[in-house]
């Protein structure tokens, strides 16, 4: 293996880390947006929680902890409401 692997993988785990907020920054917005025009599609998500899991497999698995993250999220919304 060369040198340069960790700089490589490091800069992969850095793109798609970058990649993530922004998606996270223009998806956050787009609901933002949606709910102050519809402000049932807050409800409608929060009921939609029971579906949502983590794809992880093994120990590491954790759907409450995903569920939590999205409570987060939605909680946001409906103080920036």
């Amino acid at each position: 293996m060369s040198a340069q692997n960790p700089k490589l993988h490091s800069d992969a785990v850095a793109e798609a880390r970058r990649r993530e907020m922004a998606t996270e920054h223009l998806l956050f917005g787009t609901v933002r947006f949606l709910a102050q025009r519809h402000p049932e599609l807050l409800d409608e998500l929060e009921g939609s929680l029971a579906h949502l899991w983590d794809p992880v497999e093994g120990e590491a698995r954790d759907d409450e902890a995903v569920r939590t993250i999205a409570r987060r999220i939605i909680k946001g919304l409906r103080a920036e409401g």
